[in-house]
């Protein structure tokens, strides 16, 4: 069913059990059967664009999208403190480092399942009883975990660039890793000088990014309240994963997976790994897409989402 309008809430406040406040926001009717869109590393909601949730929002859908911990406006854990080399053992998957009697290692603050927990909480929160589930990059690992621990919550699941957990999958491009662990900088300035900079490494080599339109992205996540140390802590998360492979094959529900055949910063072996894992899985390749959400490709993926929840009905 298409709506001739669409009503777009205000940024709420979820109040979660753990303690956390997740930021979020609405489109369309609560009536309407309900899609979770869960946003990866360091994207705040609005990577989401708004004109992409309205198109879903069209077609008869209750669209949310929100700030996953340590992103945007959501609560910061900011008492959780980590180094660029914690990152990076863990990266390696080096063993805990221990100076005599002394260990040294260090935990990640929390984990992708901690990260699904919050998304359980935020659908308790809005009395949603089950959704269908779209994520993307570490939000796919979020989904796919969502969809493992609550089977009852999810309805379908749409993974866009993700992985398994599994090591030998979904790798990093080499050439970018220190540009991973190089710091943005200590002002506004740098941070939108670094993110352009990262859209252009990673973006889709078929449909180049706006550099105008990654600026305007940049202003809104630094001024929304981007925190270099909440990068980290997801990171570690991302790290730490358990490998799903297994887990994923014991899925039953309808499942799509896209990823671009240009993803740098996700290997198209983790896509390909995650719909060989889930029976009956559909894998869709786009030619010359990277590692974002092209507006080139919005209507590809409103089609991928909503073929998947048809198979659902």
């Amino acid at each position: 069913m298409t709506t001739t309008s669409v009503t777009k809430s205000d940024e709420l406040f979820a109040s979660l059990p753990s303690g956390l406040d997740l930021c979020y926001q609405t489109f369309g009717s609560p009536d309407d059967p309900a899609v979770l869109l869960v946003m990866g590393l360091s994207g705040p909601m609005g990577w989401w664009d708004d004109a992409l949730c309205t198109r879903l929002a069209e077609r008869g859908l209750f669209v949310i999208r929100y700030d996953n911990r340590d992103t945007g406006r959501s609560t910061k854990l900011r008492q959780h403190q980590l180094g660029r080399t914690d990152v990076v053992r863990a990266f390696l998957g080096l063993p805990p480092l221990r100076i005599g009697p002394i260990d040294l290692a260090v935990k990640a603050p929390y984990s992708i399942g901690d990260l699904a927990g919050d998304a359980v909480g935020l659908l308790d929160a809005l009395d949603v009883q089950a959704a269908h589930v779209v994520g993307v990059s570490m939000g796919g690992m979020i989904a796919q975990t969502l969809a493992i621990d609550a089977p009852d919550r999810v309805l379908s699941l749409t993974s866009i660039m993700s992985t398994t957990g599994r090591r030998t999958v979904g790798w990093q491009d080499p050439r970018l890793i220190p540009y991973l662990l190089k710091r943005s900088g200590p002002t506004r300035d740098s941070y939108i000088a670094s993110s352009i900079a990262s859209s252009a490494l990673i973006g889709s080599p078929g449909f180049p990014p706006d550099p105008e339109a990654s600026r305007r992205r940049a202003e809104v996540t630094y001024d929304r309240g981007y925190s270099a140390s909440g990068v980290l802590r997801q990171m570690m998360a991302i790290l730490t994963q358990p490998d799903r492979t297994a887990a994923l094959g014991e899925l039953d529900l309808p499942v799509t997976v896209v990823h671009g055949t240009a993803d740098r910063l996700v290997h198209p072996s983790g896509g390909r790994a995650t719909a060989d894992a889930i029976p009956g899985a559909e894998l869709r390749k786009i030619v010359g897409m990277g590692h974002d959400l092209p507006p080139q490709l919005w209507d590809t993926f409103v089609s991928a989402i909503t073929d998947t929840i048809a198979r659902a009905s």
